[in-house]
């Protein structure tokens, strides 16, 4: 049996929905995936309703949740940020500032770590030697499952 006979084409996606109504997206059926298989152009992945997807998109492209998958059939598909193990990182509410977790933020982009930004946190993908050095620099660090969006980059 060829193995992509049963899978459903997807090669084109609408960023953040592409302007469809929201009644249309609420219907859709979604796939939840994780930031690791966000990253990929080319992926298979189980739909909510149970159809079997095989993923091609051009090279290079990222997956967002809130993001519109268009199969070759012309149904929808809504991506969702999967929870996955992540760590996140605020400025300790007793004895920290706004500045820590900014000067955070510059130590981790100096070692190229995706790092999604908040306005109160970061968040970034479980290490147990990062974690131990946000610790020791006055910040409050908890292993967390959450969607991981990091910045663009």
């Amino acid at each position: 049996m060829n193995r992509t006979a049963s899978l459903l084409a997807v090669s084109r996606r609408l960023p953040q929905g592409g302007g469809l109504a929201r009644t249309l997206l609420a219907r859709a059926p979604f796939v939840a995936l994780r930031w690791e298989v966000r990253c990929r152009s080319r992926f298979d992945a189980l739909d909510s309703g149970g159809r079997r997807l095989g993923v091609f998109l051009p090279r290079g492209t990222v997956l967002r949740g809130g993001d519109v998958l268009v199969a070759q059939d012309g149904s929808l598909v809504a991506v969702r940020a999967a929870p996955e193990p992540v760590l996140t990182v605020r400025a300790d509410p007793a004895r920290g500032t706004a500045f820590d977790l900014l000067r955070a933020a510059y130590h981790l982009g100096n070692r190229h770590v995706q790092l999604e930004l908040a306005p109160d946190h970061l968040k970034l993908e479980p290490d147990h030697v990062l974690a131990e050095m946000l610790r020791g620099m006055g910040l409050e660090v908890r292993a967390e499952e959450a969607a991981f969006e990091p910045e663009a980059g």
